[in-house]
């Protein structure tokens, strides 16, 4: 993951959305050339659309698509996808099957332990799944009910690391490196996924992966997110890129990294040029490694974009 885009989640895209063939879809699915190996996540019903959509991604450089049988969100899993699947094993096993003939990368799957707060669907539709094409599973062992509520059940992670033959991904309140190290220990998971945990906190994954525990300064962090807003206003224009940045100024600036009026004041704000006033003004020495930082990333015109995907791109669940 990039830290700058911002978003914990690989990119998603949705199969079934030939029409909505435009720039705004389109617009999410560019590939950089520093971003590599990168997973691509789509959902749907249909398996001949998903094998349609998988073919496309490994077009855009998808090192790896990922199946979507986790998501929990109700416009998702009332028209058949997400991890309604979990309760279809049948239709399930055969979008991973349409999947992996369609491409020549790797099909992974991820999925929540079912819909009900008992259910053990992941246990039993897991191993049908390996046997369909999936190459590895990520498990986040919550309930499509639970949404993001409770805790994360890891009992169910190791039974399923016990029932495959396939690495297994663990997903689900891995927030720190503890937390990282123990989950991995009591599962024998392969790996650990970061969702919610690097929101507005990329520096999580240099703590877990690196044991580094400092903290970014108050430069750091409006650096990132200057370097975010303007990414941002790129892919979606100032006016939709004003409206649709609010919710991460919480997430970059909270923990006690700038004063709660201040994140209040951000929301406030009109244009993206207004909220990156002010950032400089609250933090001038990240004006410094704003120019640092953008002279890393890669140039635009080296990013790979299909201008005939007919695919929608969703960010929830």
């Amino acid at each position: 993951m990039d830290p700058r885009r911002g978003d914990p989640d690989a990119p998603r895209a949705r199969a079934d959305g030939r029409e909505h063939r435009n720039e705004r879809t389109l617009g999410y699915l560019r590939v950089g050339i520093d971003e590599h190996p990168l997973a691509i996540q789509i959902f749907g019903s249909d398996p001949a659309v998903m094998a349609e959509a998988a073919r496309m991604v490994e077009a855009a450089g998808a090192d790896l698509v990922d199946v979507n049988f986790g998501c929990p969100v109700r416009k998702v899993t009332k028209t058949g996808a997400g991890a309604t699947l979990l309760e279809d094993p049948g239709r399930a096993c055969a979008i991973v099957e349409a999947v992996a003939a369609a491409v020549d990368v790797p099909v992974s799957v991820k999925m929540r332990r079912g819909l009900d707060d008992d259910s053990r669907a992941c246990l039993a539709v897991g191993p049908r799944l390996v046997e369909s094409g999936a190459a590895s599973l990520t498990i986040h062992p919550r309930s499509a009910r639970q949404m993001y509520t409770g805790e994360a059940d890891h009992s169910l992670t190791a039974e399923l690391v016990r029932l495959v033959g396939v690495p297994v991904v663990a997903s689900g309140d891995i927030t720190s490196g503890a937390k990282a190290r123990a989950v991995l220990a009591t599962t024998g998971a392969a790996a650990v996924m970061v969702g919610r945990g690097a929101q507005g906190n990329p520096w999580a994954l240099r703590e877990i992966v690196d044991g580094d525990p400092l903290e970014p300064t108050r430069e750091e962090v409006a650096a990132e997110l200057i370097l975010f807003v303007r990414e941002t206003v790129r892919e979606l224009g100032d006016r939709r890129a004003a409206g649709f940045l609010k919710k991460f100024y919480g997430w970059y600036l909270g923990r006690g990294r700038f004063p709660k009026p201040f994140k209040q004041e951000l929301v406030r704000l009109e244009t993206t040029d207004e909220v990156v006033t002010r950032l400089l003004a609250a933090a001038p020495g990240a004006a410094e490694i704003v120019e640092r930082l953008a002279a890393e990333l890669p140039d635009p015109s080296d990013e790979i974009l299909l201008d005939s995907m007919p695919i929608s791109i969703y960010g929830g669940g």
